[in-house]
């Protein structure tokens, strides 16, 4: 695969790449790149506190329940 390839894959086709080709370091590389210069993508803190660990898990509980 040409780096040109890698580069016009989607974050979505990336992911699936590097899942499949786990020894392409380059691949790995832009697919890391892309991810933290996503500006849509959500970022949440991380719990400090008792009660926030308690949010966070009835949050995810809820997630992998619908």
């Amino acid at each position: 695969m040409m780096k040109s390839d890698l580069t016009n894959m989607t974050i979505a086709q990336l992911r699936h790449y590097v899942l499949e080709h786990n020894d392409d370091q380059q691949a790995f590389y832009i697919l890391i790149d892309r991810l933290k210069n996503n500006t849509s993508a959500q970022n949440f803190p991380c719990p400090n506190t008792p009660e926030n660990i308690k949010i966070m898990k009835q949050a995810i509980q809820e997630k992998f329940s619908k």
